[in-house]
């Protein structure tokens, strides 16, 4: 993706040096805090009149980070303080944001600040809100010390004279910064918000892909979900095989009641993040509630295999030929 193109053009900013933002980025930092930004702005409507401080930034950053890292295991790379700082927290996680009911975060925002954070506010004014606008001061920055490039970056932001660079600061030192001040970007990222939303979001994606080569869907695990849709087709696929077969549960060996059971996501759905049939099973209620997001032992693969063969050839010989073609759809794409 040339991100250059991908954004929309404006006379007001200059979109060519946003297009650098993640330009030799070798950990999530940068990521997230845009991406953070961006939803603090979103949430307020793109009033910028007060700033944003780095506290509720922090906060924006750790409730991005969660899902991708705590519930679905992503790694975003060996010297990550972010996940690092995220492991360390007591949180108490509640059943709706488990469950993907909780709109914009909320919930999850109000259980992490009830945490202390200031090590990692600390750590991320150490570089990342300078950093990440250093391609705005290229030239200007050129062959400075590795110590002098935040001062310098802070001064320049700061210093109306210059071109508009993403936000300013709301201090004139380093030491004394406790937020950002946006102009006139946030009136472009407010007329071109899901353009801009969706190209930092490719570009974070690019990354933890090559953090993450061999998890699957990983597209689907980077934000917080909608929320989990109805196993109801799914349902009525295996209904149909109840209807000319007895099945046992495959891990309890019980008999199962077609009108007592529960879909089993036999790789966890934290993992596959989807209801695709293959990965189905029908068992008791109470195995599914003990099982939750933990991966089978070895020993009841051929008992799943056994169960999805009778399923379809039940189901092939009994099923309709258009609802057969479309149940069979996710086993033939796998």
């Amino acid at each position: 993706m040339n991100s250059a193109k991908s954004l929309p053009t404006s006379e007001r900013v200059n979109v060519s040096i946003l297009a650098q933002l993640f330009n030799n980025t070798t950990n999530s930092y940068k990521y997230l805090f845009f991406l953070s930004l961006l939803d603090i702005l979103k949430r307020r409507k793109f009033d910028v009149l007060s700033p944003i401080s780095f506290v509720e930034l922090v906060v924006e950053i750790l409730a991005n980070a969660w899902f991708p890292h705590t519930y679905f295991k992503l790694s975003f790379g060996t010297q990550d303080k972010i996940t690092e700082k995220l492991d360390s927290l007591d949180l108490v996680i509640s059943e709706p944001i488990l469950k993907f009911n909780d709109p914009d975060k909320k919930l999850l925002r109000k259980t992490i600040q009830n945490q202390t954070y200031d090590d990692l506010i600390g750590y991320l004014l150490k570089y990342v809100p300078f950093r990440l606008i250093r391609p705005f001061f290229t030239a200007e920055t050129k062959g400075l010390k590795d110590t002098e490039v935040n001062q310098a970056v802070l001064d320049l932001a700061n210093n109306p004279e210059n071109q508009n660079p993403l936000y300013s600061f709301d201090a004139d030192l380093v030491k004394d910064c406790k937020g950002l001040m946006f102009s006139q970007w946030a009136e472009y990222i407010e007329e071109n918000f899901a353009v801009v939303k969706g190209w930092a979001s490719w570009e974070w994606l690019q990354y933890m892909q090559s953090r993450n080569p061999t998890t699957p869907n990983i597209m689907n695990k980077l934000f917080m979900p909608q929320q989990r849709g109805s196993l109801s087709k799914q349902t009525r696929f295996w209904k149909s095989v109840f209807e000319h077969q007895s099945i046992k549960c495959i891990y309890s060996g019980q008999v199962l009641d077609p009108n007592q059971i529960s879909l089993d996501h036999y790789l966890p759905w934290s993992f596959v993040a989807h209801d695709q049939l293959w990965n189905l099973v029908p068992v008791t209620q109470s195995v599914n509630s003990s099982k939750s997001n933990n991966l089978p032992s070895d020993k009841y693969f051929p008992e799943f295999v056994r169960l999805q063969h009778l399923a379809l050839i039940t189901n092939h010989e009994y099923l309709s030929k258009q609802v057969w073609n479309k149940a069979i759809d996710p086993y033939i794409a796998i």
